[in-house]
C-alpha cells in the first residue's frame, strides 16, 4: 500500500462493550476530544499491524528498500 493511501480516511462505526467505568470514561474523551480518540484507536490497530507482521516473519524486518533509510517493516 502506497504510503499516501494510509493517510485517505473515512468514519467508521464502531460498537464495543466495556466495563461500564471504562465506557463512560470514553463517552466522556468521545464528547470533548472525539479527535484524540480517533488516534488511540488508530495507534492501537497500527501496533497490531506491526505486531502481526513481525509474528509472520519471525519477528525480521524487511530489507532496506533501497533509499537508505534502512530496515523497515512492511504492512
Amino acid at each position: 500500500m502506497p504510503a499516501s493511501e494510509l493517510w485517505e480516511t473515512r468514519s467508521v462505526q464502531l460498537r464495543v462493550r466495556l466495563p461500564r467505568e471504562l465506557a463512560e470514561e470514553v463517552e466522556a474523551v468521545q464528547e470533548s476530544d472525539p479527535e484524540f480518540l480517533s488516534r488511540i484507536v488508530m495507534y492501537g490497530l497500527t501496533r497490531r499491524s506491526i505486531y502481526r507482521q513481525l509474528r509472520e516473519n519471525g519477528g525480521a524486518l524487511a530489507p532496506s528498500n533501497g533509499t537508505g533509510e534502512g530496515p523497515s517493516l512492511m504492512l
